[in-house]
């Protein structure tokens, strides 16, 4: 899938000294360009390919990432001094939109109290302007990892700053405030976020920020070079390694393009599924994301013990019932309820909570309706896509059962 690009030697006809020198003296002013890449993988599948040219302030990617749309990115950005971001400009190919919006530049200029940002497409262009409120200015593209790089790399070099200028030296654990503007979303309707980044030392640093939902965990080195990053506390479970090969993103793109267009449509991550199941005179529903195993290891790493966990992805997991039940040994009466799990090492607690309509992460266990513990047991085939189904039984019984990877956990409904 990847290609290293090999030097090629080349002969060229000797030059006088006076160039000679001259040449000499530029070169001592000018680093040498760096070019490496980052992979961004969810379990096995391959979310984002990137290869980058970083040279002093300026930094060229080639760019190809699918979440769940596939687009394909060739970015330039000028840096200030300080890591924040001077001047950026992005073309975006997007093969799945209409024809004549499938290419669109999105070009960002950056000062002290000011970004202006312009879009351009087929349809015109969009220019807007936000206050920056002094602060320093990054980008964010959710599954572009030089951009996050360029967080990192800004709140070291702003830490560093300020230890060798202040008397009071700011500890491991300090956070870092900067804002960051959007590239991918429509940025008239989104004005600039807010965007935290915590150095703890030894190189490790962590971010949050206001469309990362939990805290990402990125590795560093004294080059403020991002050697890998973690997403296992947020809801992007992804991790990203740096790559010394330059790959191949044009071939990488079209494979995605391929499948996409095979596929038909542009489908999410995690697929939204409705169940919906009669015992007696009870209409039960259930509305839920249904992520892939994607190969990963779940309970105890992806899924924590001992954590309320939204038991599906992306918007909570909601429940339905016509008529009043016993679910297990708890009695629910008639409605629209939100069900959450907490696994612990022996056994699995169901929650169901009285809030509904939710983002899965937002759980308020002051609305919880009561808790039951499941009978656990192993799938007798690994289950590839996060299942919850109803299984009636007789007119007034049946079985409320979730299923992922080898476990099975299982709560007895009755109806009342």
């Amino acid at each position: 899938m990847y290609t290293t690009i090999a030097p090629t030697r080349r002969f060229y006809p000797a030059k006088p000294a006076g160039i000679i020198v001259l040449m000499v003296l530029a070169s001592c002013h000018s680093a040498p360009a760096k070019q490496y890449g980052f992979l961004t993988m969810l379990g096995q599948d391959t979310i984002s390919v990137e290869t980058i040219t970083r040279q002093g302030n300026t930094l060229k990617s080639d760019e190809v990432d699918r979440f769940p749309r596939v687009r394909t990115r060739h970015t330039v950005v000028e840096l200030n001094d300080d890591g924040s971001i001077r001047h950026l400009e992005m073309e975006i190919h997007t093969p799945s939109e209409p024809s004549g919006q499938r290419d669109r530049t999105v070009v960002a200029d950056v000062t002290h109290d000011n970004v202006h940002l312009s879009k351009t497409d087929s349809t015109g262009t969009v220019n807007r302007d936000f206050p920056t409120e002094g602060s320093m200015v990054v980008a964010h593209v959710p599954q572009m990892y030089s951009l996050y790089e360029l967080y990192f790399a800004a709140a070291l070099k702003q830490t560093a700053a300020l230890k060798q200028s202040t008397a009071s030296k700011p500890a491991a654990g300090s956070p870092v405030q900067l804002r960051q503007f959007y590239i991918d979303r429509e940025f008239d309707r989104f004005p600039l976020g807010h965007a935290t980044v915590t150095p703890l030392g030894a190189g490790k640093v962590e971010i949050t920020h206001d469309w990362l939902s939990g805290t990402g965990e990125a590795m560093m080195d004294s080059a403020y070079d991002m050697l890998s990053y973690s997403g296992d506390r947020t809801t992007y479970k992804v991790q990203v390694k740096r790559l010394a090969a330059i790959p191949d993103v044009k071939a990488i793109a079209t494979g995605f393009e391929t499948k996409e267009t095979a596929g038909g449509s542009v489908k999410s991550l995690s697929v939204r599924d409705t169940v919906r199941a009669q015992i007696g005179n009870a209409v039960i529903t259930i509305d839920y994301g249904r992520p892939l195993l994607r190969g990963r290891p779940l309970l105890g790493e992806l899924i924590p013990y001992d954590r309320v966990w939204r038991t599906g992805a992306n918007a909570a997991t909601q429940f339905t019932t016509s008529s009043p039940i016993k679910l297990g040994t708890l009695q629910v009466p008639a409605g629209i309820y939100t069900l959450f799990t907490a696994p612990h090492t022996e056994g699995v607690d169901l929650i169901v909570n009285k809030e509904h309509g939710e983002w899965g992460t937002e759980y308020n266990g002051s609305r919880d309706l009561g808790r039951i513990r499941m009978t656990s047991e192993a799938a007798a085939t690994p289950v590839e896509e996060f299942t919850i189904s109803v299984v009636p039984g007789d007119p007034r019984h049946g079985k409320l059962v979730i299923e992922w990877g080898t476990f099975r956990w299982s709560a007895p409904i009755e109806v009342q």
